[in-house]
């Protein structure tokens, strides 16, 4: 008799409404909707708290509201990058049509600018996304990886320079403007870091790159999507072209699960923070920007072996952390703070379009020849090393391996989003003095 009352039990257990329940930001819709409620009626009667809490908290809400919507629309979802576009013009349409107040904009600008958001979120991005990479799987990918990487890279910046050189936009500003955010790992990683450093070394605001950058980016992110459907229809059309998902035999990447500590995300924070401090004291005597030599320190530690496997642990926790929770509102500060509606709706004419198509066609076309000479099979270089360094980072890499039934790939995505973006920084703070 006890027996079928278990049963009974348990069967009421798994099918708990609460279970599947729709949720926000892991909140249940009613409890969101209350405190998105809460902080719209802050911010529209003037009374939120200046500084981090007003800030992080309007952020917060809006981000995860419109990501929530964004990734949970087909077309949108699909091709043009889901919530994290959303997010951008989103916050940029509401501050275009006055639907964020003044103060509120003010707000949310000094918290991204003088209040330092924009830097704290690329430190944990930077340090935690190199420091949590297995060191023989970064080893290797350096030696055998950074071939196709550099000839996507080279690929995507000649072909567009060509062409803006032809169609009459310039061979630097096709190169600057729509190769090199496009190539950049996505918004977090590369166009607005990037931003930051065409604005230092070229003197405008970072707001003006951002207009530009941005539209490039999610155009760019459709198209390498597209192309990827068409790569995997090649690869159907002439096997001998494709590893049907595997790059190449024995290359292979080791996925470690994450055990979150708290402890250890702390330290993670005064990883990120001190990385940060070592790249702006170098930037005084060295002629490269702080966020390059950044990089390189966090890969010459990591690839020497000199920090204990804590601090690694605890920076890449953090940065897991702010990845997952705060990149809805970053992009939320990224809308609002650097993104004008206007110069994005210019930027949107067809010369712009057939840059960006010539941006990730030679990037794919560059990884898939050097990838073959080098032992890829050339549709799966193409795709890794191309298209994904020419889509919009995490999400454009699902979106793209999805688009190319070749999901095995995604170790492979992320290193190509990983140190493809951390090369294009690199190679920006290099060559934007030069042009």
């Amino acid at each position: 008799m006890a027996q079928p009352a278990q049963k009974n039990d348990q069967f009421k257990m798994n099918t708990n409404p609460t279970r599947s329940r729709v949720s926000i930001f892991n909140i249940p819709i009613v409890w969101f909707a209350v405190i998105t409620a809460l902080a719209l009626v802050a911010m529209y009667t003037d009374n939120l708290p200046t500084g981090i809490i007003g800030g992080l908290l309007i952020m917060m809400v809006l981000g995860e509201l419109f990501g929530w919507i964004g990734d949970h629309t087909p077309i949108l979802r699909s091709y043009l990058g889901g919530g994290a576009i959303l997010a951008i013009f989103g916050s940029a349409f509401m501050v275009y049509a006055n639907l964020i107040p003044d103060q509120t904009v003010t707000l949310i600008t000094d918290f991204m600018k003088s209040g330092g958001f924009l830097n704290f979120y690329i430190a944990a991005l930077i340090t935690g996304s190199i420091l949590g990479m297995n060191s023989e799987t970064l080893k290797n990918a350096g030696v055998k990886f950074a071939l196709p990487l550099l000839a996507a890279v080279a690929g995507s910046i000649i072909l567009a320079g060509f062409v803006g050189l032809v169609i009459g936009f310039g061979f630097k500003d096709a190169i600057l403007v729509i190769a090199m955010p496009i190539m950049g790992g996505g918004m977090g990683a590369g166009a607005i870091p990037m931003s930051q450093v065409y604005s230092e070394i070229l003197g405008n605001d970072p707001s003006y790159y951002i207009s530009i950058l941005v539209p490039a980016l999610a155009l760019g992110n459709v198209i390498a999507i597209i192309f990827a459907g068409l790569l995997n229809m090649l690869g159907n059309k002439f096997p001998s072209l494709t590893g049907n998902g595997q790059l190449m035999a024995g290359f292979d990447v080791e996925n470690k699960k994450i055990t979150y500590n708290i402890g250890e995300m702390g330290i993670g924070v005064l990883a990120a923070l001190t990385f940060y401090i070592i790249g702006q004291m170098l930037g005084n005597f060295i002629p490269l920007h702080p966020y390059a030599l950044m990089i390189i320190s966090v890969a010459v530690f990591k690839l020497a072996g000199w920090l204990p496997p804590i601090i690694e642990s605890g920076a890449n926790q953090w940065y897991q952390f702010v990845a997952k929770n705060w990149t809805l509102a970053l992009l939320i500060g990224i809308g609002v703070a650097y993104t004008d509606l206007n110069a994005v709706i210019n930027a949107l004419t067809l010369e712009y379009i057939l840059l960006v198509f010539s941006v990730v066609f030679g990037a794919a076309l560059g990884a898939g020849i050097l990838g073959k000479l080098v032992g890829f099979h050339p549709i799966e270089a193409s795709i890794t090393a191309g298209l994904c360094m020419a889509n919009m980072g995490g999400t454009g890499d699902v979106a793209v391996l999805s688009a190319s039934k070749r999901m095995e790939l995604m170790p492979f995505a992320q290193i190509a989003s990983r140190l493809g973006g951390a090369l294009i920084l690199l190679i920006a703070g290099l060559i934007v003095p030069l042009l």
